[in-house]
């Protein structure tokens, strides 16, 4: 996938220039998250199919860590 260019903020960034959130950006398979502190840090990538599916795995587990986020992915 190359990296995307529509990326927009979560809903709940918060007030002021919302920078404490994450960033959303979808293609017609794809859809990529990236930290929005850092935009030109690491970017996870998901087929659209599994999006779902890795949201449900957070609402679970509301204190993962970044290393159980990089095992869900695989």
């Amino acid at each position: 996938m190359t990296i995307p260019d529509n990326w927009r903020k979560s809903s709940y960034s918060g007030e002021g220039d919302g920078n404490a959130c994450v960033e959303i950006a979808n293609s017609p398979t794809h859809i990529a998250i990236r930290d929005s502190k850092a935009p030109a840090s690491a970017i996870l990538t998901f087929p659209t199919g599994a999006f779902a599916p890795f949201l449900d795995a957070l609402k679970a587990r509301p204190y993962s860590t970044v290393t159980d986020l990089a095992r869900f992915r695989g």
